[in-house]
């Protein structure tokens, strides 16, 4: 079947909704029916307010996990063990993601600490391996959502992918729930009545299975009792509530409610989520998969702007990658087209090739709707909206309408490219951030004047906001007054910045104290180029988070071990492995540290850092060597030389990367070259490294030009 025409809006709309049901359910997750009906009554809208909603696993687990279609190299040979490594790789050990509940306690937790034993999926989710009761929790479908929209009307191939996606931790009725939710998101791209979708989708799980059995059964009270939800949850309650399951958050009660609110619903998008987040239990989890299918099913015109304005078009996650973890929706609906283009070996419309074949954090504004998370900041009144009327590239642009402006006053439009904790209400699942762009790079964007009759004249500039200290780099003003696009750009000076903001500055050009109306349109923001930058961990801080037990060194994530900071140095120790990362996707890059191994005998720099799993590192190895090393989920030696190197005694380290040829120097003199032939790695941020119970201290990190 081919990809339909109105893809790209529906798998936007999809993705949007799995987030808006996420938000509306978080909030109340794990409340019981009777305690949201007496905190609450009639809960239709979101049961609290967010400054920027934080990470949640149900958006993480989706959004990471998919990223195993892009790292597998023979998608004919995709398999669940592709998605076991994509787990390992984007995952902290034992921190943020998802709950790290325990072994037999956390399906997740069990799943990943076998896979990082070598047991190798589906057995680190199976039944054999863990038992019938942990293999069958919840999470088997909570995570699915990107293998139905990655196949848009072909449920054939959804079901095929999240079988082997949900067995990498679930099994059994945990299997066959992901199963159900994937091919329900995938019918939504082609069946129009939410109730043919579910018949469909019940078709490719087994007919005797206790998921099909609850779908059938509240089916039937449904025809039965076609206008009382309420009645029906009392009968979900009696007859598969969570006293009827083990474990701590058992499918089959949630898959109950999951049927409920679609069939009650009646095709309405706001009726759906707002009755299976009544019903309590797993809301966030639930809400999150029937806003996923309704908002496929319903399209973007389905869904009441009540619901999507305090989205902002922003997700955090907090993935082992900083740079990953401040995401808008696009991003994520733009790889899940690419992926779906690709399965499918269809090729993608002209346009949209351009727009997604750049850089995946550029705002582009092709999806309608989609204002790629950008802010205003302004003392006046302002309307900003995705607009059809003009754009630079494709069909759409940003419509910026800034009211009553006064002359010669400042008004900022930016991407926000850091975020901090006093970002956010809480923590949720500790997320961390490294930046977005970089000095060293360059913004680009583009801008075109509306001129409408009555507004006065304007200039723009682009600028970057330095997130520490607030100081504001600017290009150079450019007179808006002709109806064309400018391209404006800024060379953002090297150094050791910390970019929070970047974006473009209007300013009106009334006569004394004029006022009127600005309006512009902006299109294609992004950034490129090599960084050149030091991180002077002099300057870097703990950040603390909600409750004080989620704290982070400022611009970077933790895979694992001990980091502090202590006068001008980071200290990583460990007992196995510690690592900590930072940087973006950067291609051909120097990296270079000053350290000073303090114990043990491994004491490293990454590069080229892809994830936990997927990187290269190079530095000092047991018996007096040099190393340059790749891991593969596991380390193992590219090269190596003697050196004598000591405890206590500094070194300058730098390691060059040039498309696949690797160099190590030390003080200045290069002792090691590699040409990596072997699937090399050719992209990816940077990080501190020790194993085998090492502690090593570095003083800076600097990343600039390959050598």
């Amino acid at each position: 079947m081919r990809i339909p025409k109105d893809y790209f809006s529906r798998v936007y709309a999809g993705w949007l909704g799995k987030v808006i049901g996420i938000r509306l359910g978080a909030p109340v997750e794990g409340w019981t029916y009777e305690k949201i009906a007496r905190v609450y009554g009639e809960l239709t809208d979101y049961p609290m307010a967010f400054r920027n909603f934080a990470a949640d696993d149900d958006s993480n687990g989706p959004i990471f996990f998919a990223r195993a279609l892009e790292d597998c190299r023979d998608l004919t040979a995709f398999s669940a063990q592709d998605v076991g490594e994509a787990l390992l790789n984007y995952a902290p050990f034992e921190h943020g993601f998802f709950w790290w509940g325990g072994y037999g306690v956390s399906t997740e937790h069990t799943a990943y600490l076998n896979l990082r034993s070598g047991i190798p999926a589906p057995r680190s989710g199976s039944s054999a391996q863990n038992g019938k009761t942990v293999a069958e929790q919840i999470g088997g479908q909570i995570f699915i959502d990107p293998w139905g929209l990655v196949a848009p009307g072909d449920p054939e191939l959804a079901a095929g992918l999240a079988r082997k996606a949900a067995s990498v931790t679930h099994d059994g009725e945990g299997v066959y729930g992901g199963i159900f939710v994937a091919c329900c998101i995938s019918l939504a791209f082609t069946l129009k009545d939410i109730k043919d979708v579910m018949a469909r989708a019940l078709t490719f799980i087994p007919a005797q299975s206790e998921y099909a059995r609850v779908v059938e059964a509240v089916s039937a009270f449904y025809r039965a009792h076609p206008e009382d939800w309420r009645a029906c949850f009392g009968f979900v309650k009696a007859n598969f509530g969570y006293d009827k399951y083990p474990g701590n958050c058992h499918i089959i009660p949630n898959a109950g409610v999951m049927a409920l609110a679609m069939l009650y619903g009646g095709g309405d998008f706001s009726r759906t989520i707002t009755i299976c987040n009544m019903c309590g239990w797993d809301t966030d989890c639930n809400a999150g998969n029937v806003g996923c299918i309704m908002g496929v099913l319903c399209g973007l015109e389905g869904i009441d702007e009540k619901w999507i304005k305090p989205i902002g078009d922003f997700l955090a996650c907090s993935s082992v990658l900083g740079a990953l973890n401040a995401q808008d929706i696009p991003y994520g609906a733009g790889f899940f087209a690419r992926m779906a283009y690709r399965l499918a070996g269809e090729e993608m419309p002209e346009a949209w090739q351009e727009v997604l074949s750049g850089p995946q954090q550029r705002c582009h504004f092709e999806f309608p709707g989609s204002t790629h998370a950008l802010r205003v900041q302004t003392s006046g009144l302002y309307h900003l909206a995705n607009s059809q009327e003009q754009a630079h590239t494709g069909c759409r642009s940003l419509r910026w309408v800034i009211g009553n402006a006064a002359s010669g006053e400042l008004h900022y439009l930016y991407k926000q490219t850091y975020y901090r904790p006093e970002d956010f209400d809480d923590s949720r699942y500790d997320p961390a951030f490294s930046p977005l762009v970089y000095p060293g790079q360059r913004l680009h964007l583009s801008i075109r004047p509306g001129l409408e009759p009555g507004e006065m004249a304007a200039w723009a500039q682009p600028y970057v906001r330095d997130g520490r200290t607030g100081e504001v780099v600017t290009g150079q003003w450019v007179a808006l007054d002709q109806p064309r696009w400018y391209e404006l750009s800024l060379q953002i000076p090297a150094g050791s910045g910390l970019i929070g903001q970047a974006g473009v500055i209007l300013c009106g050009r009334g006569k004394g104290f004029e006022t009127s109306s600005l309006t512009v349109y902006v299109d294609d923001l992004y950034f490129d180029g090599t960084p050149e930058y030091t991180v002077d961990f002099a300057r870097e801080n703990i950040e603390v988070w909600n409750g004080a037990l989620h704290q982070e060194i400022s611009q970077f994530t933790r895979l694992k071990g001990v980091a502090y900071l202590e006068g001008d140095c980071l200290g990583v120790s460990c007992h196995d492995f510690g690592a900590v990362y930072t940087g973006g996707d950067f291609e051909d890059y120097s990296c270079s540290a000053t350290l000073e191994p303090v114990i043990g005998q491994w004491h490293l720099l990454n590069f080229r850092v892809q994830g936990a799993i997927r990187s290269y590192a190079a530095g000092f190895a047991p018996d007096g060597r040099l190393v340059l090393m790749k891991n593969q989920n596991g380390y193992r030696v590219l090269c190596s030389c003697p050196f004598p190197w000591e405890h206590a005694k500094r070194y300058r380290l730098r390691i060059s990367a040039r498309g696949a040829a690797l160099s190590l120097a030390v003080d200045g003199q290069t002792l090691l070259s590699y040409e990596d032939g072997d699937a090399p790695y050719l992209r990816g941020a940077v990080g501190l490294c020790v194993l085998e119970g090492s502690h090593c201290r570095y003083r800076d990190l600097k990343v600039a030009g390959p050598v």
